[in-house]
């Protein structure tokens, strides 16, 4: 059951990614990613206050089965997890979370151009 679950939180972590990234592409999706865009900045800097800039609940959860699975010395960070794992090499987590940083604030910027300042044109 636990390993169903992290593959599941797996699976939702890679569709918020992807969503976050490139929901505001499609006229259908724009409005649902702005509010997945506020939801997750939110979560980062709101939440991440109590619990660390960056914070993210779904992490919080799987590294909690993860640990129950017997991994541990997990990084703070689920897309460093996985860019090491598939990598196969440790990459810096600083860099990580200057590319996380980056490429969340073009896909905000995005999503703000489409939802609020492209409609106006």
């Amino acid at each position: 059951m636990l390993r169903t679950l992290d593959l599941l939180l797996t699976l939702v972590h890679f569709a918020i990614i992807g969503f976050n990234l490139f929901g505001w592409i499609w006229q259908s999706t724009r409005k649902l990613h702005f509010i997945g865009i506020v939801l997750t900045a939110c979560s980062w800097f709101i939440l991440g206050v109590w619990f660390g800039i960056g914070y993210c609940p779904i992490t919080d959860w799987q590294w909690q089965i993860k640990e129950k699975l017997g991994e541990y010395q997990l990084p703070g960070s689920f897309i460093k997890y996985y860019v090491d794992k598939i990598s196969g090499k440790p990459v810096s987590a600083s860099l990580i979370d200057i590319l996380t940083a980056i490429c969340f604030s073009l896909a905000a910027l995005l999503s703000v151009y489409v939802n609020l300042i492209g409609k106006r044109k």
